[in-house]
């Protein structure tokens, strides 16, 4: 009986290890692909703001240009 369990002992504590060893492995994986989303989502939201701001001045620009036809125009 004790040779059972020590040939079990023997086998499950490197297979314990390397379970351990893998699950570490995979949390730092993880945790690195969450770092990369939250740096790409910051990247988007910088994006978006940029070309609002660059739609919003081409506005401005058609409706300055509009408003100097509509003068012109008038006169």
């Amino acid at each position: 009986m004790e040779d059972i369990i020590t040939i079990i002992m023997v086998f499950s504590i490197p297979i314990i290890a390397i379970v351990t060893s893998h699950l570490r492995k995979q949390s730092a994986i993880k945790q690195k692909l969450v770092k990369e989303e939250i740096e790409l989502e910051k990247l988007k939201q910088e994006n978006y703001l940029l070309e609002t701001e660059k739609l919003r001045l081409e506005l401005e620009k058609m409706q300055k240009i509009d408003f100097k036809d509509d003068k012109t125009n008038s006169l």
